[in-house]
């Protein structure tokens, strides 16, 4: 990153500042007897300690333990239900579930606030205002399938989706029936080329692998197509370039983000050939924080430059998640002039080098 790039220190104390008051301001929602939910009123009450008392920074977050995934799988909803959305109902979103119970998070407009401000991050040139969108990736029980059609429609235009069931594709991979994945990923390829053939298509939300695929059944710029809004499966610079080079033909704008139903949309860095594609993602701060830690001491941040563990702090009204451990791994990496906060590069599976990770196509 250049010295143009890099926020000044007057634009991370500011950040900082703002992140602080955002902080207390969650925690006293979480934790108040007037508003709070049930888990965390229940927390509090065995830990013994009052966070509204003793959590005035985001550094004091460092006094919860980590959150653990399996109070997403485990716990009846209720407990998540901050007093002021009770009698509401609510989405229920899932992530992960190849194997056992998926994670389940509740839900009332989180996910259309994320996808709004993500919004004001595209260029209008590469995403056209009225453009239709086509969404290639998973639907049924995650969010990703509402937050698109969102984000279309406030940009608007409307959206075209198509069917796919990743956790039957990372199944097949793990028997090592890949025929029938490919015989799958043709059938999804298929019906996207299908979509694009018959209706005006402007802007794609695809994961890497299934955009690859594309590319070898169509032309995507010669098709319409401007602006490809990319996320899914690890990326690493190579495919980066391979699809801003060979898929979009240097004509159209790729913008990959890093993301889940925890956490909302870390934004990229702008890529391209000046810094050789390489990817550094910036959480959407101040409603949710990314931290590269020390895996083996995870109270501490590693120094910039160096690789970590990936932690997610996930801060709204709807959902209060401390330091919960990410499958990933990455390097810390400058605050940003855009977002003046630390960012997570080359975000790969935790402990990449050691085991074989399945992917899919998600």
């Amino acid at each position: 990153m250049t010295e143009m790039e890099i926020a000044p220190q007057s634009a991370v104390d500011q950040a900082k500042e703002k992140l602080n008051q955002h902080v207390k301001e969650i925690i006293h929602w979480h934790f108040s007897d007037e508003t709070g939910c049930p888990f965390w009123l229940e927390w509090a009450k065995k830990a013994g300690w009052n966070p509204i008392e003793e959590i005035q920074t985001y550094e004091d977050i460092a006094k919860f333990p980590h959150f653990e995934d399996n109070y997403l799988r485990d716990l009846p909803h209720h407990q998540w239900i901050p007093k002021p959305y009770r009698g509401k109902p609510f989405k229920i979103f899932e992530t992960g579930g190849t194997t056992g119970m998926p994670k389940q998070r509740i839900s009332w407009e989180d996910h259309l606030i994320d996808y709004s401000e993500f919004s004001g991050t595209l260029d209008d040139e590469y995403f056209p205002r009225g453009g239709n969108w086509l969404m290639m990736g998973p639907t049924g029980p995650r969010r990703l399938r509402l937050a698109i059609e969102h984000l279309a429609n406030i940009r608007g235009g409307s959206c075209y989706f198509l069917d796919l069931d990743p956790r039957w594709v990372k199944i097949r991979l793990a028997q090592g029936k890949t025929d029938e994945v490919k015989e799958y990923m043709a059938h999804v390829i298929s019906q996207a080329a299908t979509i694009i053939k018959h209706r005006e298509v402007r802007c794609l939300f695809a994961t890497p692998r299934l955009l690859e695929a594309l590319g070898e059944e169509i032309s995507v710029p010669e098709a319409g197509v401007r602006g490809v809004f990319c996320g899914g499966t690890s990326m690493t610079s190579q495919v980066i370039r391979f699809l801003c080079e060979e898929v979009l033909e240097e004509e159209g704008m790729l913008v990959p983000t890093y993301g889940n139903t925890l956490m909302g949309l870390a934004c990229s860095k702008p890529v391209g050939p000046e810094d050789d594609y390489a990817l550094t993602y910036y959480a959407p701060q101040p409603r949710a924080v990314l931290r590269v830690v020390d895996p083996n001491e995870t109270t501490k941040t590693v120094e910039l430059g160096e690789w970590g563990r990936v932690e997610l702090t996930t801060l709204t009204k709807e959902l209060f998640m401390p330091r919960f451990l990410e499958r990933d791994e990455a390097i810390r990496r400058d605050p940003y002039v855009k977002f003046p906060w630390d960012g997570v590069g080359e975000v790969r599976p935790f402990g990449f080098t050691e085991k074989k990770t399945i992917e899919g196509v998600y």
